[in-house]
């Protein structure tokens, strides 16, 4: 895709998230406004695990874990400081520094990419079964219970500043949506920035970006914490749309659950895995209404299809039939073109002799 083209895109999809942010909340009920913060909280976390293995190539199975210590980080830090002003920016911080200090021990101790994802995956189940232990009154940070399996409540935003200003749901919609469409163009700048770039020719060949003198380790590293900040990012949101955070959110579901968004929506784009999370979470929904079929079989028979049929995902497969469909078009217009010279030529030639 050329960049002009490109960039109508992205004007078009800022257009797009823009009367979405605005309308959205004029037109639905409260109940869909609730479930669409949940949705674009689940979009965010999409995003950054489309970022992190889309343009990064590292196979993250773990990314939950980022997602999870950004929705705990976010709670204790709320009850502890009787607001939420600075529990967003710690949450976030959180995460970024644990997936910087996880990705140093890998990146600088030459993890190869199969074992990357078995260490992270390991790590989020390590955090799900360590958090469903935490249920006794000794396990607290500051005034914060931990709450065990049962997990703990999420106090709502704030208006910065103002700890007793909250936010209602149609409110906390916005700053949902508006993360949303900030996390996204914030990423499409980062992939176009120079250091987006060498990203992406570590992913192609990571010892020819070695060779040249690239400081591969500390790319991917750099990479890494990003993502993970913006995974606990989505879980601020998250804790927000739901209300309580469980250790669930650090479960083999949810780490699967992400991989399966981005093979979906499409790795090497940053718009497909938003969309394949905006549409598996309402699929899920629709499913969890009835009883006759299993969730868990379908998202199976989902990946398995989209592995062995649409390996690119939707988005670049859509992409590369328009592509095709405008080359085809093309070439009937340029046969065209050729084919009336040719006459008018002819019929020159004819009236000359």
């Amino acid at each position: 895709m050329n960049r002009a083209r490109e960039n109508s895109w992205l004007i078009l999809i800022g257009i797009v998230g823009v009367i979405f942010l605005i309308g959205a909340p004029q037109v639905l009920e409260l109940f869909t406004i609730i479930n669409l913060t949940t949705a674009i909280a689940m979009a965010l976390l999409a995003l950054s695990l489309g970022l992190v293995w889309g343009f990064g190539g590292i196979l993250c199975f773990g990314q939950s874990t980022f997602f999870g210590i950004g929705a705990y980080a976010y709670v204790v830090a709320a009850i502890n400081f009787g607001g939420t002003s600075w529990a967003v920016v710690v949450a976030i911080v959180v995460a970024a520094a644990f997936a910087a200090l996880l990705g140093y021990f890998m990146f600088y101790g030459r993890v190869s990419d199969v074992y990357l994802g078995v260490i992270t995956l390991t790590v989020s189940l390590i955090f799900y079964n360590l958090m469903r232990r935490t249920s006794g009154p000794e396990y607290k940070i500051g005034d914060a219970l931990l709450g065990g399996f049962n997990g703990i409540n999420a106090p709502p935003l704030n208006v910065p500043g103002d700890a007793s200003w909250f936010l209602f749901p149609e409110d906390v919609f916005y700053v949902a949506m508006a993360a949303l469409i900030i996390g996204y163009f914030g990423c499409v700048w980062l992939v176009r920035s120079h250091f987006g770039r060498v990203a992406v020719a570590i992913r192609e060949n990571e010892l020819r970006a070695e060779l040249i003198g690239y400081d591969v380790r500390l790319q991917k590293l750099l990479l890494f914490a990003v993502g993970g900040g913006i995974a606990g990012a989505a879980g601020v949101l998250f804790a927000n749309g739901v209300g309580r955070v469980t250790p669930d959110v650090f479960n083999l579901y949810n780490a699967a659950l992400i991989i399966i968004w981005v093979i979906v929506g499409g790795r090497g784009t940053l718009i497909g895995p938003v969309l394949g999370a905006f549409g598996l979470f309402y699929l899920i929904g629709s499913l969890g209404q009835q009883t006759s079929i299993n969730n868990n079989l379908v998202l199976g028979v989902i990946l398995v299809v989209f592995v062995l049929l649409v390996p690119k995902g939707i988005v670049p497969t859509v992409i590369d039939l328009w592509d095709r469909k405008r080359g085809h078009r093309g070439q009937f217009r340029r046969h065209g073109r050729r084919q009336r010279r040719r006459g008018s030529r002819t019929a020159e030639t004819s009236h000359e002799g």
